[in-house]
């Protein structure tokens, strides 16, 4: 499925996998996002932007997600944390800025 991210020096195209995490399709396409703890969800070095049509394409963030975005500056109404959004067919063609 394809996957677009959009950064600072332009817009870059990867191929995601259905069952994997986001943020492992944007470290394999070269992404700046850290991902530091692993997916496990103490650091949101993986925070990026949904575009809003995509951003209603993805199940709703959890409580603990929403609670770390909280803490990280520059989020947005649509912002989410790559670690935990996991790929599905159903978001082929989704648009992601990193911020």
């Amino acid at each position: 499925m394809r996957i677009v991210f959009v950064g600072r020096d332009g817009t870059a195209e990867a191929e995601g996998r259905p069952g994997e995490r986001l943020l492992d399709t944007a470290q394999r396409a070269g992404q700046p996002l850290e991902g530091t703890c692993g997916g496990d969800m103490a650091c949101a070095t993986c925070h990026l932007i949904l575009s809003p049509e995509d951003f209603a394409r993805v199940p709703p963030a959890a409580a603990e997600e929403e609670d770390l975005l909280d803490l990280v500056p520059g989020t947005v109404r649509t912002s989410r944390l790559a670690c935990q959004i996991v790929l599905t067919e159903a978001l082929d063609g989704l648009t992601a800025r990193v911020p």
